[in-house]
């Protein structure tokens, strides 16, 4: 895996533990309602997508992270694949993100473009 790879991993490994922070703790917070597309009403409705969005979103930083240490010490093709399937997963999940909701067309290209660079550099 390349140095540039590795440090883009760990950036968006960085990126998804803010998305967990504000996704499963800071979801009711004001300046969260567009970013969510959020109103003080929807709190209730929406907690258990949020708090088990924000895990996932945790849990996949987590694989990113675990992917760059495997590869860095010698199990290269474990790391190579976690970190290659993370980096599709999120390049697919953006790409369906703003198909099902068009207003969050920007959040889309912030979790698709790190990835979509990131496969680049993987394959």
């Amino acid at each position: 895996m390349s140095t540039a790879a590795q440090v883009l991993a760990i950036v968006i490994a960085v990126m998804l533990t803010a998305v967990f922070v504000m996704e499963s703790i800071l979801y009711r917070h004001p300046k969260l309602y567009p970013l969510f597309l959020t109103k003080p009403t929807d709190f209730d409705a929406v907690r258990l997508w949020t708090v088990n969005l924000g895990w996932y979103n945790l849990t996949t930083a987590a694989a990113l992270v675990i992917g760059v240490v495997l590869a860095a010490n010698g199990h290269e093709s474990a790391g190579n694949a976690l970190v290659t399937f993370t980096a599709a997963q999120h390049t697919f999940l953006a790409v369906v993100l703003v198909v099902s909701e068009r207003r969050l067309w920007f959040n889309a290209l912030l979790e698709g473009i790190p990835a979509a660079v990131l496969l680049i550099l993987m394959l």
